[in-house]
């Protein structure tokens, strides 16, 4: 047969099903494959019926031979071991400029191992987080594509063509940068994403604790949010599943085991921040919520045990619920500022030209993230592509300020009510750390050169320069290296 095909795709799950399915709606030929065959039949004959665009193969030989050179397959199969051994399986079957396109959500460090690795075999390597579940993947995805420059031209097309766009028509999919910058972006949006996720659902303890609202009456707050600062797809879902109700009239909601689950993006980003030194603590605490959650035995018998303050809320509920509004949208900022913080501190460390302005526009729509904020985030990086922290552009630290009484209620009220609060506490600790200009680290330093001669810089002194106290006046002059872990 002719080779006619624009791209391939290998794995129908619902994402690669979907993704087909799109790619065949904007006028692109794609060949299905899959390692159980049955399934290429089953997805031609089912949903793929009627698309003349979609055709199947039964070998990797038959789907090479339908594609036009240069060729492109993508892979949708699960991360890690699956993906090395799909390349592996496809390279005796392509030939130099020929390309593979990881669409899972690989780590990063994989697909920059990866992406040398084909490149070292003449052909080109691209991962590219695809955000947006499986609606997302048949009408519209959030898409962030890196890894070797010169294939960017030649999937640029299918990929923009296939990606949602933002209200004004730009395509939300650009190049993040070379080797693992697409699939870092994706993992610092699912980090975001974890942390979004927290904030709302601490919202909605305080509202349900607190002021003992029923479901309907916080599906009628989050209507209300939603049309405002806080508009966005996480807030709309959340909205609807405060209202959702089974067959027998109630609420799913309160049917659901407390317990959460994750795959791992979100712990990646804790990670690397740890590895790349930047406080992104909302998210590594959204991590750490989820793994508490999971521990719902231990919390059953230590609630028999233990014992703290009951939330009796007797002052201005309208005013309270406005107050938490604020609060969640000030964490917000701050799960966003560290985030792009953490990507700015990537950038340098694995050279990558990253455009911060344009992930922003990436996420405005089809992504899990997607929401109004993001526009402004644009906006910012726009106004100025240096900026160092979204916290120091005029809008955002303007928001924070006006927030920042209704922040610190909230939080207090939490704490002094025993509801946990992880994130939004967190969050305004980063922010009041982050603005002080003096920290306590300065005894820090003085009992790491006690105990371990680790040194320390002096305020009189440049950077830089170290010095060692001997405070016991037993352990002589000779000071431990200085590192950094």
């Amino acid at each position: 047969m002719e080779p006619t095909a624009d791209i391939a795709l290998i794995g129908l799950a619902v994402m690669g099903q979907n993704l087909i399915l799109n790619m065949s709606d904007h006028g692109y030929k794609v060949v299905a494959f899959n390692r159980t065959v049955s399934k290429v039949d089953d997805f031609l004959n089912d949903a793929a019926k009627g698309h003349q665009n979609v055709i199947g193969a039964h070998s990797l030989e038959e789907m090479v031979g339908l594609l036009k050179r240069p060729r492109k397959v993508m892979l949708m199969v699960k991360a890690g071991a699956a993906v090395d051994e799909f390349i592996e399986t496809l390279l005796p079957h392509l030939e130099s400029g020929d390309m593979i396109i990881d669409g899972g959500n690989s780590h990063f460090p994989d697909t920059i191992r990866r992406t040398k690795y084909l490149e070292s075999k003449g052909m080109m390597y691209v991962g590219t987080g695809v955000s947006g579940g499986e609606e997302g993947a048949r009408f519209g995805p959030s898409m962030m594509p890196g890894g070797s420059a010169k294939a960017w031209p030649l999937v640029k097309g299918i990929f923009q063509a296939i990606c949602a766009k933002t209200p004004d028509g730009a395509p939300c999919c650009d190049w993040m940068g070379e080797d693992g910058a697409g699939h870092y972006v994706k993992m610092v949006h699912n980090g975001i994403e974890y942390g979004d996720m927290q904030t709302i659902c601490e919202a909605y303890q305080l509202l349900k604790e607190g002021l003992g609202m029923s479901n309907q009456e916080m599906h009628d707050v989050l209507n209300e949010w939603n049309k405002g600062e806080l508009d966005s797809y996480l807030i709309e879902i959340t909205r609807d599943i405060l209202a959702y109700k089974d067959e027998k009239g109630d609420y799913v909601v309160d049917k659901i085991l407390d317990t959460a689950g994750q795959k791992g993006t979100g712990k990646w980003t804790s990670v690397s921040s740890l590895d790349l030194g930047i406080p992104v603590t909302l998210i590594g605490e959204a991590v750490y919520a989820r793994c508490l959650s999971a521990l719902k035995e231990d919390r059953v018998a230590a609630s028999k045990i233990l014992t703290g303050p009951k939330f009796q809320f007797a002052g201005d509920r309208k005013a309270f619920v406005e107050d938490i509004r604020q609060a969640l949208l000030a964490s917000k900022l701050v799960s966003y500022a560290q985030g792009f913080m953490l990507l700015r501190e990537a950038a340098k460390e694995y050279h990558w030209n990253l455009n911060y302005g344009g992930i922003a526009l990436v996420w405005r729509a089809g992504c899990i993230i997607r929401s109004a904020f993001l526009s402004k985030i644009k906006e910012a990086f726009d106004r100025d592509g240096a900026l160092s922290n979204l916290l120091l552009d005029p809008y955002f630290h303007g928001v924070i300020d006006r927030c920042q009484p209704s922040w610190r209620r909230v939080v207090a009220q939490a704490v002094a009510a025993g509801v946990p609060a992880p994130a939004f506490t967190t969050a305004l600790s980063f922010f009041d750390g982050y603005r002080s200009e003096r920290l306590p680290a300065n005894l820090l330093q003085a009992q790491r050169d006690y105990f371990g001669a680790h040194t320390y810089e002096r305020i009189d002194q440049p950077r830089g320069k170290f010095f060692h106290t001997n405070w016991t006046g037993k352990g002589g002059n000779v000071s431990s290296s200085t590192y950094s872990v």
